[in-house]
């Protein structure tokens, strides 16, 4: 599965990266993450409690920051395993500075995954993977724009 796209803040650039670089911050748009913990320089494990359809179960699994370049773009690889089977994710975030102290945040994505949750078929899957990237650019969207309107 793959896809991009993009959405735009009304945050100036420097506000949007350094949330992106908050474990704090990408825990709460993770969806299902209940906890992150830091084990080295822009490494994390986090639990996932991720339901797709009739599979549910928890994934522990490891989210990495790589390739960053401050404050343009970083790759966000994401692997996790459970119950359920695995996951494999990767995406790569740009930034881009606009007028008016906005900022343009682009993402290309793709992901794969195994066991009883690859069982649903891809269709589904295609769209339970839109459904968490849309829900995670829309929950750091409220972050960033509520952060920015009370400093």
């Amino acid at each position: 599965m793959n896809g991009n796209g993009s959405i735009e803040l009304n945050a100036p650039i420097e506000h949007v990266w350094n949330k992106l670089m908050d474990p704090e911050v990408l825990s709460q748009c993770i969806m299902g993450c209940k906890q992150m913990v830091q084990i080295e320089e822009g490494k994390y494990r986090a639990e996932l409690s991720v339901g797709i359809a009739a599979v549910k179960g928890t994934y522990d699994a490891t989210v990495a920051l790589t390739d960053v370049q401050a404050p343009k773009s970083y790759k966000l690889v994401v692997h996790g395993e459970g119950a359920p089977g695995y996951v494999d994710a990767e995406g790569l975030i740009r930034l881009s500075e606009q007028e008016g102290g906005k900022t343009t945040l682009s993402y290309d994505y793709n992901a794969e995954v195994g066991g009883k949750v690859a069982a649903i078929g891809q269709r589904m899957l295609g769209g339970v993977a839109k459904l968490i990237i849309n829900d995670f650019f829309k929950k750091l969207k409220k972050e960033i724009e509520n952060a920015e309107q009370s400093a």
